[in-house]
């Protein structure tokens, strides 16, 4: 079996990893000579939209899915007329849209921030008049890792974030002073099968995930699954999917969505009956997914601009190191490592030493 994937970086090699035992070979189109996936699978290089390369991996795929939701819909369109796509051109429609996404949610009754378009000088006075300050600016596509994103504390904000992101469609976020971020990993396979790992609790630096904990017996654990279980129905979904979540007391508001594996899933590798990139190789395949208990307790933190020594990480009890070949630049995420422990007390210390390495 081979799958086709749209992207080639880390997501995508680790994809790719997970697919091996399964006897499943991998090939990847990604516009960058140098794409990190390139040493475990078959790289097409070229851009998303190229039809010869599009029609070379369906000649070559049974099945083609995605590490991002930003691939032009006209080409998971053209793949979808001579290959099974998986997730659907619409889920990722929807996904990398942030006002798109949000109208999702609150047409199923799933709480958001408050939330209004943004795109002019005047929508934003306006909008900022409705919701007050802070308020979070941001792009409605092309965002992550922090990227295109502006906090407003002050009317003074206004006019430097709108030279930075306008030009662009644009939405305004009410700031929500939340007690804790959260996410949950699903999967969900052809036949509508539905499984969810623990709710993960995750710590962000610059808008950039520098760690996540696995909570197996959290409390909003159910809530983020009903959420979750929503939006995959109506997407009719096929694949592992993140929703992450904002807490604020007792009641989870959903930030964004992703229609694909997720960097604060990538504890499961070494700490969940069956990782999120081998569940995402299955649901797509048509195969039966893999249990999602986390087995003991788990943690992840990321490694960004700079890595650390492997003698180092290795050297804390539970620690298992994953390095992605990225040549290294501030704010591009080289690696991370996974640690797993007996007890919440002892993943929580190994964590702590992981980021004081991550942060040298």
């Amino acid at each position: 079996m081979i799958v086709g994937i749209i992207g080639g970086g880390q997501l995508a090699r680790m994809l790719a990893l997970a697919a091996h035992p399964l006897g499943v070979r991998c090939i990847f189109l990604d516009p960058s000579p140098d794409a990190c996936a390139r040493s475990v699978g078959d790289l097409l290089l070229g851009h998303y939209d190229d039809t010869r390369l599009l029609d070379l991996m369906a000649d070559q795929a049974q099945v083609v899915t995605c590490e991002f939701e930003s691939v032009p819909a006209e080409s998971l369109q053209y793949l979808s007329r001579r290959a099974f796509v998986y997730p659907s051109a619409q889920a990722l429609e929807v996904a990398r849209d942030r006002w798109y996404e949000k109208q999702l949610f609150a047409s199923l009754g799933i709480p958001t921030p408050p939330f209004m378009p943004v795109d002019s000088w005047q929508d934003l006075e306006s909008a900022v008049t409705v919701m007050g300050l802070p308020a979070m600016l941001k792009t409605r596509t092309m965002g992550y890792d922090g990227k295109g994103q502006w906090v407003l504390r002050k009317p003074r904000d206004l006019a430097p974030a709108f030279a930075a992101l306008g030009g662009a469609p644009l939405i305004l976020e009410g700031f929500v002073p939340f007690d804790r971020e959260v996410s949950v990993i699903a999967v969900r396979g052809v036949t509508g099968e539905t499984r969810f790992y623990p709710l993960t609790e995750n710590v962000h630096q610059n808008g950039v995930l520098a760690q996540s904990l696995a909570r197996p017996t959290d409390p909003l654990a159910e809530q983020a699954y009903f959420y979750a279980q929503r939006l995959l129905d109506h997407l009719q979904y096929v694949g592992v999917f993140a929703l992450e979540l904002f807490q604020r007391g007792a009641e989870l508001l959903a930030n964004e969505m992703a229609p694909r594996v997720h960097n604060s899933g990538h504890w499961t590798i070494e700490g969940a009956e069956t990782s999120q990139f081998e569940n995402h190789m299955r649901a797509v395949l048509g195969l039966p997914l893999g249990g999602t208990k986390s087995l003991g307790y788990a943690g992840m933190v990321n490694f960004v601009g700079t890595i650390p020594e492997a003698e180092h990480v290795l050297a804390i009890p539970g620690a298992h190191f994953h390095v992605y070949g990225k040549t290294a630049r501030a704010g591009r995420k080289l690696g991370h490592a996974t640690v797993r422990a007996a007890d919440e007390a002892g993943v929580c210390e190994a964590l702590s030493m992981l980021r004081a390495l991550a942060c040298s």
